[in-house]
């Protein structure tokens, strides 16, 4: 499988892409808590709704694709207060998807997306500790292991540890 991914702004009628994605237990267990499941295309339409609805600059947000199909999801969210030159970066990627690279390039694509048009100057990602995929994701893009976040999280009745990676735009450039 080729890395050929592209990025583009989510649309509502993504929605039923989107549900099939989420509504798997083993991408839940990746994410944060707070997603319903089973997760629908009315729940999916809500997300949707929400994220282009979101202030202008406060998140970049985007669907990635393979082949013209929705895939996976990517995005950066700004920080405020004096974090505010600082975004977290989220993402998915639909299980049948999993260990082919294509997360990688959707990372690299949205960390040039937002050091190329935005005044974000660090990027930070926490994965779960245990998820070492994510991290594999993480380093191949560029992201710098920066520690463990020990007992940084309650995720489904668990106290977890999570893992701080970071890309900074002065490292990108260089």
């Amino acid at each position: 499988m080729t890395t050929d991914i592209t990025l583009r702004g989510w649309r509502l009628e993504d929605a039923p892409a989107l549900a099939a994605m989420v509504d798997n237990k083993k991408v839940q267990d990746n994410l944060r808590d707070g997603l319903p499941y089973p997760y629908t295309e009315e729940d999916a339409k809500a997300f949707l709704r929400e994220t282009l609805a979101a202030k202008e600059d406060s998140q970049y947000a985007f669907a990635v694709l393979y082949d013209g199909e929705v895939v996976g999801h990517v995005a950066v969210f700004r920080k405020d207060n004096v974090h505010r030159l600082t975004g977290e970066l989220g993402y998915y990627i639909a299980e049948p998807y999993w260990g082919k690279g294509l997360m990688t390039e959707a990372v690299r694509q949205v960390a040039a997306y937002v050091f190329e048009r935005t005044d974000i100057i660090r990027i930070f990602a926490e994965p779960y500790a245990l998820n070492d995929a994510s991290g594999r994701v993480l380093e191949k893009a560029g992201f710098q292991l920066e520690g463990t976040l020990r007992q940084n999280a309650v995720k489904q009745g668990q106290v977890v540890d999570m893992k701080l990676y970071a890309l900074l735009k002065s490292d990108w450039e260089a």
